[in-house]
């Protein structure tokens, strides 16, 4: 059985709940997470929700993607969970929240995308068996949004390696 692991654009909380992160109104990147140098990543599923109340707002636009660069500006380093505690610890590297975008390279693939209402709006893709997407060793695995107007946004990412 494959080990699992889950990772969300917040520190594991504790006796809190996690804090949401501002989108801002360019394209960013909410979180990331780079596969480890031996090992691939198989999404199992990623979620996004945002906590907007302005019924009118424009839908925003979310991404998964793949790519060969992290986005810039030392985002907050947060440890992937283990899904299955019987799981070794993960070879993969994760943060959240950078302070810029930074560049993705041209050999970037889209992996998934939703307009969603920052109203509220929530969105789980769960993939199907056997159809997966793989992120290779060494790939980085981004969620981004870009947003007319800011809004507070959480998102997580399940995968196998």
């Amino acid at each position: 059985m494959a080990n699992r692991y889950r990772v969300a654009n917040a520190a594991v909380n504790t006796t809190a709940a996690p804090v949401r992160v501002a989108t801002g109104t360019a394209i960013k990147t909410l979180l990331q997470v780079t596969a480890g140098s031996a090992n691939r990543m198989t999404i199992i599923s990623w979620s996004i929700s945002f906590d907007g109340v302005t019924a009118s707002a424009v839908p925003v636009p979310v991404e998964l993607i793949e790519t060969t660069t992290v986005a810039g500006g030392s985002p907050t380093a947060v440890t992937p969970m283990k899904w299955d505690p019987s799981s070794d610890a993960s070879a993969a590297t994760a943060g959240f929240s950078p302070s810029s975008e930074g560049s993705v390279s041209g050999t970037t693939r889209l992996l998934d995308y939703v307009d969603l209402t920052p109203n509220g709006g929530v969105y789980v893709h769960d993939f199907p068996l056997g159809r997966e997407p793989i992120v290779l060793a060494s790939q980085v695995l981004r969620i981004r949004t870009t947003s007319a107007a800011t809004v507070n946004a959480i998102c997580s990412l399940t995968w196998e390696e």
